[in-house]
């Protein structure tokens, strides 16, 4: 077995703005497995920086490693990689890859997107959201916290006093934005406008104010953040039931790989909290592989959007069998239940 490693570097189309800061470029690790009999398996490690548990200066060399004991025993080592989402992710799909190439197809399956609109100034943000309306999503995710919040609950007025709940289901992303002694106040504002959900209202690692905020809360709350970085199952559980959340969202890359999501929805349905998977701005390698994860957790009939239209960021993104159409993520199949963890494969 052999290992190959190409950085790339993504461009996005416009400036993805979050309450950290503005994305103009994207980078990825992808990986090449090539097994003995020459078959190729393509797989996507892509760290977040300044996000990641696992982005460091020296995380290119930290790669290489893990691909060598790979290439030496043929497994890729779970246990050890805890810490590493984002590689254990890249290395998953390159082998759920490599076994695809000697497996039949699947039917093609679809999955239902919200539209995605990030930060930007009020009038961009009424465009973004005009746009998606027309493009026929009827669940959008607004990025909150970069622009006056009285300007953000006027736009999200707006947005109410023209559809329903009915006609448009509406998430919100404070990306942690909001201050410990401001969140209830502005979860009772958000409140009045029929929001499906909030994610992470307050910055992660501080367990007992999210705690107080999931118990008092007049909507429901969605971490995202909160869980990056709590890799072991005894941590997991700690922190479900301190805080127990209505939802968590869940990123491959950031939050266990394919693997470690699995561990946190179970944990979560052992619970009664509700979940869903999103993308972490991959390259279309990465979310053609979640979106195949996506569909082996909660089967072939998902009714809950999932935030997998993350594709079409991208101005050099690289070819793969997906297709947006209207808010229907559609991929050609993959043989494979992935996640479930390929321990070996032929050297």
């Amino acid at each position: 077995m052999k290992i190959d490693i190409e950085e790339r570097t993504l461009h996005f189309k416009q400036p993805a703005g979050t309450s950290r800061g503005v994305y103009r470029e994207r980078h990825s690790w992808m990986l090449t497995v090539t097994d003995g009999q020459g078959r190729q398996g393509i797989g996507e490690c892509a760290p977040l920086p300044d996000l990641s548990c696992d982005a460091s200066p020296e995380y290119a060399k930290t790669l290489r490693t893990f691909c060598d004991i790979v290439e030496r025993t043929g497994q890729i080592p779970y246990e050890m990689l805890r810490p590493y989402p984002s590689m254990l992710f890249g290395l998953e799909t390159a082998f759920w890859d490599l076994e695809c190439q000697v497996l039949p197809a699947r039917e093609t399956f679809s999955i239902p997107i919200n539209g995605l609109v990030w930060m930007g100034t009020f009038d961009e943000m009424y465009q973004r959201i005009k746009e998606k309306l027309e493009q026929g999503f009827h669940c959008v995710k607004l990025k909150i916290g970069a622009i006056d919040w009285e300007r953000e609950i006027e736009l999200i007025r707006f947005i109410r006093s023209n559809f329903t709940k009915e006609q448009i289901e509406l998430r919100v992303d404070a990306n942690g934005g909001f201050s410990p002694a401001d969140a209830m106040q502005k979860l009772e504002q958000l409140a009045q406008y029929d929001i499906h959900s909030i994610e992470q209202p307050i910055r992660q690692h501080q367990w007992a104010e999210m705690a107080r905020l999931c118990r008092e809360t007049p909507l429901p709350i969605a971490l995202d953040e909160e869980l990056i970085g709590v890799n072991m199952p005894q941590m997991k559980a700690a922190l479900l039931d301190t805080i127990r959340p209505q939802y968590i969202i869940l990123k491959p890359s950031l939050h266990g790989g394919m693997r470690g999501c699995r561990e946190w929805i179970g944990m979560a349905d052992e619970r009664g909290i509700g979940s869903w998977i999103t993308s972490a701005l991959e390259s279309n390698i990465g979310l053609h592989a979640i979106a195949h994860f996506c569909h082996d957790v909660y089967g072939p009939d998902i009714t809950m959007p999932q935030g997998l239209g993350t594709g079409m960021l991208f101005t050099d993104n690289i070819p793969m069998p997906l297709e947006i159409r209207g808010e229907q993520l559609k991929t050609l199949p993959r043989p494979l239940p992935i996640g479930r963890g390929v321990d070996t494969f032929e050297a």
